[in-house]
């Protein structure tokens, strides 16, 4: 039996549904890492989009030919590697580029993350996965994760991360911020929202119970 018709099956029978899935989204530099982090100590399985999107745009990989192919060899390094900060200054600045840049990257994350999601369901049937992917609504990833959290921060903190962490400008750091979903949007359309300028100690104790009230959740069999 081939993995693909062993997944089916085990879905049929509600194996792999034993777990339950959690989308963890935000806007840019709102503190999801850390509240990954988080998760991750108090014993939740952590998929973490971006490097899913690192991984399939290896040299060599279809998607990595896409992005070639579309955007020149000027977005590589002498390694062949994708620059990404090259590769960001040209999609950020223009939004049918972005979305074309998504359109090829985004298909190949999901699959992956199916995959990488089934491997840690056939480990531990009961397992809580946090799947931590920033465009969660825009790439569809709402409609297969069964509750959702949004982690959030106001825009001056938004800012100054960004410049610390990323080395942008102030005028950089507002088209990565306007590129994405505003984040009273997504609030709106979340089961759970964090506030990502809380200390690391409380929002380690409202983590610690989330795990709790997960796992004492019914799961569908």
């Amino acid at each position: 039996m081939s993995w693909k018709r062993l997944d089916d099956f085990l879905d049929t029978y509600g194996i792999l549904r034993r777990m339950i899935l959690v989308g963890l989204t935000g806007g840019i530099a709102t503190g999801k890492s850390t509240v990954a982090d988080l998760f991750r100590h108090f014993g939740a399985a952590v998929i973490d989009a971006d490097q899913l999107a690192r991984d399939v745009v290896q040299p060599g990989k279809p998607a990595w030919r896409e992005i070639v192919k579309c955007f020149g060899k000027r977005v590589l390094l002498p390694d062949r590697t994708i620059d990404r900060p090259a590769l960001g200054s040209i999609v950020f600045r223009n939004r049918r580029k972005l979305r074309r840049l998504e359109r090829i990257i985004h298909p190949r994350v999901a699959r992956e993350q199916q995959r990488r999601a089934r491997r840690i369901a056939r480990r531990t049937p009961n397992a809580i996965i946090i799947y931590e992917v920033p465009l969660l609504f825009e790439a569809g990833v709402n409609t297969r994760v069964d509750k959702i959290i949004v982690v959030t921060a106001d825009r001056e903190t938004q800012v100054a991360r960004l410049k610390q962490r990323n080395g942008l400008t102030r005028r950089q750091a507002f088209q990565r911020i306007k590129s994405q979903m505003p984040l009273a949007e997504k609030a709106r359309r979340a089961d759970i929202v964090l506030d990502g300028t809380k200390s690391k100690s409380f929002l380690s104790r409202v983590i610690r119970r989330l795990v709790h009230d997960l796992r004492a959740e019914d799961r569908p069999v």
